[in-house]
């Protein structure tokens, strides 16, 4: 067998080629495999947040941050992996790089500051209670004592109605939210609990509306931040700055109309970035 000889030439070819595959691209993909790419977390199952639709799309206000704040960060629409993440594995995929950022619903809170760090917040949200559009019986939260109320199995929401708002609601916890306005159309529960913004992604579906209304009885604070790693610093920035920008050129209250509209969903004006009320 004959050995060929590398020339110094040949060793700062190779030297060259070995350095620029490492280097990669100047965007950061965060978890998509395509360093001209960028993977964001949303969630799949929400209508008028994060929905993923038969036909392959994604919509959803959230939907509309992520892609709004990922052109401000340099990246087009072909460019965005849009991946799902359930609430109990946002921080996880986050940690592992799984994802750049998460918008998913996601609230700023202090146990989930402990693990990963948060730009904006982009939308003030509160629970709130969803019934039927000619029920007039529940006008504040006790009412609820004796109503059957539903929300999904393990539901902090439902857990603080029942232990701090009415003691006697007969708590219904079913799957998924969507069982819940089934049973709400057809009057088997009295009231479905959750965030104000996701009971309106699901009353503005075209086969809810004009069913449903929303309560209006803000019962928590829900500061919804987009989820980034723990000390990404120049990333918040960025994010930050996107938020700003799409609050102050129109883009922001043209996605709430876009997504909540048809619920006539009563939205707190968009939140200051930094500004979490408590």
């Amino acid at each position: 067998m004959q050995l060929r000889k590398v020339t110094a030439a040949s060793a700062a070819v190779l030297a060259l080629a070995i350095t620029a595959t490492a280097c990669g691209s100047d965007k950061e993909d965060g978890g998509s495999g395509d360093s001209k790419k960028i993977t964001i977390g949303i969630k799949i199952d929400q209508p008028g947040l994060g929905l993923k639709t038969p036909d392959g799309k994604y919509t959803g206000f959230d939907v509309d941050v992520a892609t709004y704040v990922a052109k401000e960060l340099g990246y087009d629409a072909k460019d965005i992996v849009f991946k799902e993440t359930k609430s109990a594995d946002r921080e996880t995929a986050i940690e592992r790089g799984d994802v750049k950022f998460i918008a998913a619903t996601y609230s700023i809170n202090d146990e989930r500051l402990q693990k990963v760090d948060f730009a904006g917040p982009y939308l003030l949200a509160h629970q709130d209670i969803l019934v039927r559009a000619d029920d007039n019986s529940i006008k504040s939260p006790a009412d609820l004592n004796k109503k059957k109320l539903c929300s999904v199995t393990g539901s902090t929401s439902a857990k603080n109605v029942k232990e701090k708002l009415a003691p006697k609601a007969d708590l219904q916890e079913f799957g998924g939210y969507s069982e819940c306005l089934t049973g709400l159309e057809n009057k088997v529960v009295d009231a479905l609990t959750t965030d104000d913004s996701i009971l309106a992604g699901f009353a503005s579906q075209q086969n809810f509306q004009g069913k449903f209304k929303l309560a209006g009885f803000k019962m928590t604070n829900e500061n919804y931040g987009i989820g980034l790693k723990k000390g990404d610093a120049d990333l918040k920035k960025k994010i930050d700055a996107a938020l700003t920008k799409m609050v102050s050129d129109g883009s922001w209250d043209k996605a709430v109309k876009d997504n909540f509209g048809p619920a006539n969903y009563k939205n707190e004006p968009a939140p200051k970035i930094g500004n979490i009320v408590k």
